[in-house]
């Protein structure tokens, strides 16, 4: 992505951007939760990424558009059930966006021009996806794509799938907050901190320290 680019799409897709909770009224309900998914490559590093983000209460890496019911991760891995290894994010939109959350997802947490790749991993288990689960959230999703397509902010198209959501599936314990138990592996080293340094300093404003949420 040009640097230039990534600047205008900052400031254009988060006009709706809320940096601290909202003013409540002494007596308010409590905040009424939303949720997206996102499969963008390995969900080790996209939840990461997610769970750093202020006005996010959770997230859950699993698995998301395929066919086989209760799926593993060997069964995920071999690429023949036509999942995606995904995110799950449970999010206050009093406090964050939808299109914000889709902003960090075009911007830092993976690379949406990568088709049924991300990086080292490579299968269409680590495609790019949005999965919707509202037509508001699917409008949202596609206007997104179209802006970052005409603005010509990649060198080569967005091959970001934007596709209903059907039934997530939870991957097993050890893969939940894996990044936090794995600071040292290479892998998490060479593909994963760097997307969370970006965040920290591409969008100040949104990070949360954290230890998984």
């Amino acid at each position: 992505m040009r640097l230039p680019a990534v600047a205008a799409l900052v400031a254009s897709l988060t006009t709706a951007l809320v940096v601290g909770p909202a003013a409540l009224p002494a007596q308010a309900a409590k905040p009424r939760l939303e949720t997206a998914v996102f499969a963008g490559g390995c969900f080790w590093g996209v939840e990461a990424v997610f769970e750093h983000i202020r006005g996010v209460t959770r997230v859950v890496s699993g698995y998301s558009g395929g066919t086989v019911v209760n799926p593993g991760y060997d069964d995920v891995s071999s690429g023949r059930t036509g999942h995606a290894e995904a995110v799950r994010v449970t999010f206050d939109p009093s406090v964050v966006s939808y299109e914000t959350l889709l902003t960090v997802f075009f911007t830092v947490a993976h690379d949406p021009t990568e088709l049924n790749r991300q990086g080292p991993d490579v299968g269409t288990q680590y495609r790019s996806a949005i999965f919707f689960s509202s037509a508001e959230q699917q409008q949202k999703a596609a206007a997104a794509i179209a802006h970052l397509t005409a603005a010509n902010t990649y060198r080569k198209p967005i091959v970001t799938q934007v596709a209903a959501l059907g039934p997530f599936y939870d991957a097993e314990r050890y893969h939940q907050n894996y990044l936090y138990t794995h600071t040292d592996q290479p892998y998490i080293v060479y593909n994963d901190l760097p997307k969370l340094e970006a965040l920290r300093k591409q969008f100040p404003a949104l990070w949360e320290d954290t230890k998984g949420k």
